[in-house]
């Protein structure tokens, strides 16, 4: 098996230098794709789950009580980021990521396993709810170990584009489910779909959890000196010399999140408010997932030949000046190569800068602390904006009646995400180079 070389600073970590291959990779990002891969798939079925658990009578309440559900799982994922963020800078970075895509196992399994309303009555949403809590406790802490050793494993002169496999492999993940949901789509029936149909995605995306855990276990450990520290000195550190990185970080990641999850929301978008078919709106999924893969590993690239953050700024100024064009040239033209072309152009333009945010927020950590600064951040910021972002949009468009507010929501929070961006340190030397003693 061809190796992509990923030497580890070995005068940064104080460990041997070990290579990454593809699979060993491709591992390290399993769950992050397995958080977009659900989540898209939610969202995309969130009609036909509405139904199944939440069948009120009334089609808007039973949607929007199946993404308030949603967003439920958001709620645990400060304590994952929190929990697991800490346990990945005293244990290490491998156990860390062995038990996040455990625990998203447990929670994915019981979302395809769990029977309707109609079957066990109460039961049923409160089952999915408790999945949705433990799958939000396991991606909370998921990001920050995956990020730190992408990040500690990359030559000097790559960081950026092999932490963007991160964001490319969330591409990979919901092109997958669009993919999956367009074939289900237009194979069945939608009395099928409603029945049975939905559950499919969710078994499909367990079949990646076997092959991830196997091959975390063999992951490098990145940690400079794994079992020296307690996770309330970790956290203590963290708060008392990293303040400042971690306000600015919360506030960054909550503008690259919406945008993210607004284009991720397009295909409901279509199919609610638009009113296409279901094989139309699918389109939407896999041109997101398509752009967000190649567009990431873009923005990787650029970041690590023009800098962080111009490749940071720039792109989130074009979006916040597009955003509102593109949605009105939508409505007005609500057809399938537009629906294309708007979620393309959105997604492309929110995740260039994603790269090189990520890559700027992990250097700014230093190895000590980076796993929970990053998972922390993240997290915080997920569930406040992120959990809530397909909740607000539905609500907004279904009490103003103006169906352009997801383009008024992106702009208000890009302002927001670029003061922050313009006000981000530069890392330390001993960050940025992965170390926490240089």
């Amino acid at each position: 098996m061809q190796s992509i070389p990923i030497a580890i600073p070995i005068e940064s970590q104080g460990l041997a230098a070990a290579p990454l291959d593809r699979w060993a990779l491709a591992a390290t990002v399993a769950g992050n794709a397995l958080e977009f891969y659900d989540f898209l798939a939610y969202s995309t079925f969130s009609v036909y789950i509405s139904h199944a658990f939440f069948p009120t009578g009334n089609v808007f309440v039973s949607l929007l009580l199946t993404l308030a559900t949603f967003g439920v799982g958001f709620l645990t994922r400060p304590l994952g980021g929190l929990l697991i963020g800490a346990y990945a800078d005293r244990a290490g970075r491998r156990p860390a990521l062995m038990l996040t895509i455990s625990l998203m196992a447990f929670g994915t399994l019981a979302l395809a396993l769990t029977p309707s309303y109609a079957s066990i009555g109460l039961s049923a949403p409160v089952i999915l709810i408790l999945a949705r809590l433990v799958q939000g406790l396991a991606l909370g802490g998921e990001v920050g170990p995956a990020t730190a050793v992408l990040l500690e494993c990359a030559p000097a002169s790559r960081r950026a584009y092999f932490v963007s496999w991160q964001n490319a492999s969330q591409g990979v993940a919901v092109l997958a489910a669009g993919v999956v949901g367009y074939a289900l789509s237009t194979t069945l029936e939608p009395q099928q779909l409603a029945l049975w149909g939905w559950r499919v995605p969710f078994a499909l995306g367990l079949a990646i959890v076997p092959v991830g855990l196997y091959i975390r276990r063999r992951l490098p450990e990145t940690l400079a000196a794994p079992g020296t520290r307690r996770s309330a000195a970790v956290l203590t550190l963290l708060w008392r010399a990293h303040r400042r990185p971690l306000a600015f970080a919360v506030l960054i990641v909550m503008c690259l999140t919406i945008s993210t999850y607004v284009t991720a929301y397009m295909t409901t978008y279509a199919l609610t408010t638009l009113g296409m078919a279901a094989s139309k709106a699918m389109f939407a999924s896999i041109a997101n997932g398509g752009v967000m893969a190649v567009g990431a590993l873009l923005g990787g690239h650029l970041s690590d030949r023009f800098g962080k953050k111009p490749v940071m700024i720039l792109p989130r100024i074009a979006l916040a000046v597009v955003v509102l064009p593109a949605f009105l040239l939508l409505l007005s033209v609500s057809t399938t190569t537009v629906l294309v072309l708007v979620t393309a152009s959105l997604t492309l333009l929110s995740v260039l800068s994603s790269a090189a945010a990520l890559t700027a927020l992990a250097e700014v950590f230093p190895n000590e602390v980076r796993s929970s600064g990053v998972a922390i951040s993240y997290a915080l910021s997920v569930t406040l904006f992120g959990g809530t972002t397909q909740f607000i949009i539905a609500w907004l468009i279904g009490m103003t009646g103006s169906r352009v507010s997801p383009a008024y929501y992106v702009i208000f929070t890009s302002a927001i995400g670029l003061w922050a961006m313009f006000k981000l340190p530069e890392p330390s030397k001993g960050a940025s180079s992965g170390s926490s003693h240089s």
